[in-house]
């Protein structure tokens, strides 16, 4: 994978396909570019496709000092500025959400066209920060693998977890999450999970750019309704609810989500514009 700096940390991405429109994909809390495999194979057939690592994920380096949301917003936009060179579609799962929401409200001209997966606008849910605080004060001093027994049914379907046929996909994901950094994963959940809420600032858009709301009907995490809140905040936009997938739907469901991103995607213009 190449790489680049930027923000004091380097982000490993890869780079596939061609054509004259670029899709950027940010995955979400714990995963890594591969959960979008599916997705990238298909459309850069058509798009030139980055999918890059979030700092202390994936291939990117470990982060273990401080951060906040805005700086992923930053390391984001660099990646565009810098590999992408001009604005994109951009693609962001959960946290990748969180980063495409900000990123268009910030700096609008470097998003053509926002697909947001099982993520949110708004604010973290008092109850479910809560748990998530104390499941960071568990990885801060054990890490990751001891606590996959409690992460794993938040992350993905029950469904998914426990189907036969798909047991090697659930293995090497529990391998990849157990394999992370555990200062990384803390401050990195500090971050996301303390961010601010944006909803005011989508409903105050008179045109904000095209947008694709995809929620697994089994999210635990980001559920149904608070894809329906984006929905209603975000003029022109479309929802789609992925049936028996949960938090993780582009790996869970990579089909149904491929599908959705591809009518969406190719729309003519100047819907896409």
């Amino acid at each position: 994978m190449p790489s680049i700096d930027v923000n004091g940390v380097t982000l490993h991405y890869t780079d596939t396909g061609s054509g004259p429109e670029t899709v950027v994909f940010s995955h979400g809390f714990l995963m890594d570019h591969r959960m979008f495999d599916h997705q990238v194979a298909h459309l850069s057939q058509r798009f030139r496709v980055i999918a890059f690592d979030h700092r202390g994920h994936g291939q990117s380096a470990p982060y273990r000092s401080p951060f906040g949301m805005y700086d992923l917003v930053d390391d984001a936009e660099a990646l565009i500025r810098q590999v992408a060179k001009g604005p994109v579609h951009f693609v962001g799962m959960s946290t990748g959400g969180f980063v495409g929401v900000r990123l268009a409200l910030r700096i609008p001209d470097l998003v053509k066209s926002l697909t947001l997966i099982d993520t949110a606008a708004g604010a973290e849910d008092p109850a479910a920060l809560k748990q998530y605080n104390q499941l960071l004060f568990a990885v801060r001093w054990i890490g990751t693998r001891p606590l996959l027994g409690k992460v794993m049914p938040i992350l993905m379907a029950r469904a998914f977890l426990s189907d036969a046929a798909r047991a090697g996909e659930v293995h090497t994901w529990r391998g990849r999450l157990a394999a992370l950094d555990k200062a990384s994963v803390y401050r990195f959940g500090k971050a996301i999970f303390n961010r601010d809420d944006v909803l005011p600032d989508l409903r105050a858009l008179s045109a904000p750019p095209p947008t694709l709301i995809i929620v697994g009907e089994q999210d635990v995490a980001t559920p149904v309704a608070r894809s329906r809140q984006m929905q209603a905040a975000i003029a022109g936009s479309e929802l789609v609810v992925i049936p028996g997938a949960g938090h993780t739907a582009p790996l869970e469901a990579p089909q149904p989500i491929t599908d959705a991103m591809s009518r969406f995607l190719d729309r003519p213009a100047p819907s896409m514009a």
